[in-house]
């Protein structure tokens, strides 16, 4: 048994807190996962067609895919992506998309920087999701969406 090092958090070690938020460990099939994801969107585009993209910032990854209901002043999901806050794209995450729209609401899933692009801080990625609802909310009724009806749902990190 090897020697535990300094506790960084309650009893745990560095090594035991890394390990605790290892996918690998806990999801060794994540990259079937993850193309499952992706190939599900795929239908999901084919059956629906492709989203509309909107930017929301200045940032070339600062943009969005909206997949629009087919109302006027429907409800709104904006969707954060997960990705282990470095990886995922929106349009991989478009396998909920089918469900929100055919329910009569829009969907979004706005792209955001990778933490490791942004010099390891959480806090540009969050202000990037803050920008993204926020662009969402101004241009609702640009789209058919109702700016009073918005609700945010994430997976994993999301």
């Amino acid at each position: 048994m090897s020697e535990k090092g300094p506790r960084v958090w309650r009893d745990l070690d560095q090594a035991e807190v890394d390990a605790a938020y290892d996918q690998a460990t806990w999801a060794p099939n994540r990259p079937q996962i993850v193309a499952r994801y992706a190939t599900n969107s795929e239908g999901v585009r084919a059956r629906l067609g492709a989203p509309q993209r909107f930017a929301y910032g200045a940032t070339p990854v600062e943009a969005l895919d909206l997949y629009a209901a087919r109302r006027s002043y429907a409800p709104i999901n904006v969707f954060i992506h997960g990705g282990a806050w470095r990886r995922g794209l929106a349009k991989n995450y478009a396998f909920p998309a089918e469900l929100f729209v055919r329910a009569g609401a829009h969907f979004v899933v706005p792209d955001f920087a990778a933490v490791q692009d942004v010099g390891g801080s959480l806090l540009p990625m969050a202000e990037q999701v803050r920008r993204a609802v926020a662009w969402v909310r101004r241009n609702a009724y640009r789209f058919g969406g109702d700016p009073e009806r918005i609700f945010v749902s994430g997976h994993s990190s999301g």
